[in-house]
């Protein structure tokens, strides 16, 4: 099967939107990793888009960072499931959702009910990730 992925560290968070219950965390660019079965190579794209949460809440005990910000990693979970540094593309979740994203100088933390991946525009290649 062949996968993709947001690959947290190094992507940019341009921006945390919230808009009553929605919170949007925005990826300007996000990198993406894809990958294909029976390949030991990967590929590296960009493409900018948010992890939108619904019937969401800002944790409140941490201001969100000064944004932009380059993302160093963190969690990103779906009712029993935990990506770390990583979110799989598409992802779309209904039930206990949450995120802990960190950046150099503060993170973002997100709960909420509901979860989806929406991307812009089309990926743009980068690169091929070879083994060594």
């Amino acid at each position: 099967m062949d996968s993709t992925n947001i690959e947290l560290p190094g992507s940019l968070i341009s921006a945390v939107e919230v808009d009553g219950e929605t919170i949007s965390v925005r990826f300007e660019p996000a990198y993406l990793i894809k990958m294909m079965t029976g390949s030991a190579e990967r590929t590296r794209w960009r493409q900018s888009g948010a992890l939108v949460f619904d019937g969401a809440e800002l944790a409140d005990d941490e201001p969100l960072p000064e944004l932009p910000a380059e993302c160093l990693g963190g969690d990103v979970g779906e009712n029993v499931y935990t990506y770390r540094d990583m979110v799989p593309v598409p992802l779309e979740s209904r039930g206990h959702v949450h995120c802990a994203i960190k950046t150099a100088n503060g993170n973002v933390r997100i709960s909420g009910t509901a979860l989806r991946l929406v991307m812009d525009d089309v990926p743009k290649y980068i690169e091929h990730l070879r083994p060594e």
